[in-house]
């Protein structure tokens, strides 16, 4: 059973940074597809970055250049830069992954970013 564990969330002034970490529990290299997503309260669950096997790089376009993802294969981690926070990016941050296009996301349990003054 893939395992997913997020790290790194906190309390943080606007204008702050915080860096999510998501660690895999097998080889980033086996995955297809990996990123972050998040949801605030009563909203749907939305895309913040995603990275492919191949390093194409997708934003939502709330975080666009504010955000950075990252994938490092040493430590089979996927990482989430995030600079000029906003209270809007208030959300529990997950981490998903998957093996094939075709395939459902493993997801892990979330990390709580607040950005409040």
């Amino acid at each position: 059973q893939v395992q997913l564990e997020e790290s790194g969330g906190g309390l943080v002034q606007p204008g702050g940074s915080l860096r999510l970490s998501c660690k895999f529990s097998e080889s980033v290299g086996a995955f297809y597809g990996m990123g972050w997503w998040r949801q605030a309260p009563g909203r749907e669950r939305e895309l913040v970055a995603t990275i492919t096997v191949d390093r194409d790089i997708r934003y939502g376009d709330p975080v666009m250049g504010r955000f950075t993802i990252s994938r490092d294969s040493a430590q089979n981690t996927v990482d989430l830069q995030m600079d000029n926070l906003k209270p809007e990016d208030t959300a529990v941050y997950y981490c998903g992954a998957k093996k094939s296009k075709r395939e459902n996301n493993f997801w892990g349990q979330g990390t709580q970013v607040t950005v409040s003054s």
